[in-house]
């Protein structure tokens, strides 16, 4: 049986010296975190006939509770990753041979109390344990393998925006 893929939207929120943040990931079914590259950016599914922008803004809330932030730039394409072979118990994922994801690039407007990684997550469990600011370009390197060329892809796509800002206005750019 060929699966389809899962709609998702990727968030790269950049503070305002040009860090992004990153989280430590728990593993979840098919989407299998391994130790040493367990750090990725907020993400989720998008709901049908869901604005990307919209989609990324829940997601940033339910993920991290932020509330305050700018958009600065949203890719065009789609861009997949496959989920690595899975013998698990059975988990939502699993009726998905992987995810497309739009990416969504946010700047902070309010302060890193904003940030709370604790709050409930609908029915989920909270999606991080922790979380830092880091530098885009060390993303790729710390996240699973099977979503690493799409982590560099994110890299290129808003390199741009990760340059310090001190809330400069917004703008919209397209996929490299």
């Amino acid at each position: 049986m060929d699966l389809p893929y899962r709609s998702n939207v990727g968030i790269a929120l950049f503070n305002a010296d040009g860090l992004v943040f990153a989280g430590r990931s728990h593993s979840a079914g098919p989407e299998i975190v391994q130790p040493g590259f367990d750090w990725q950016m907020p993400q989720g599914g998008i709901d049908p006939d869901e604005d990307i922008v919209a989609a990324a803004r829940r997601e940033l809330t339910e993920e991290t509770g932020v509330t305050s932030a700018t958009v600065l730039a949203v890719t065009q394409d789609w861009w997949t990753y496959d989920f690595p072979p899975y013998d698990g118990p059975a988990h939502k994922l699993c009726a998905f041979k992987g995810q497309r994801q739009r990416w969504v690039a946010f700047r902070l407007k309010g302060q890193d109390s904003e940030i709370d990684i604790t709050r409930p997550n609908g029915d989920e469990p909270a999606e991080f344990s922790e979380w830092a600011w880091i530098p885009l370009a060390e993303m790729p390197a710390r996240i699973v393998p099977f979503k690493r060329p799409v982590y560099e892809r994110v890299v290129q796509a808003f390199s741009h925006v990760a340059a310090p800002h001190h809330f400069a206005a917004p703008s919209v750019s397209t996929s490299p």
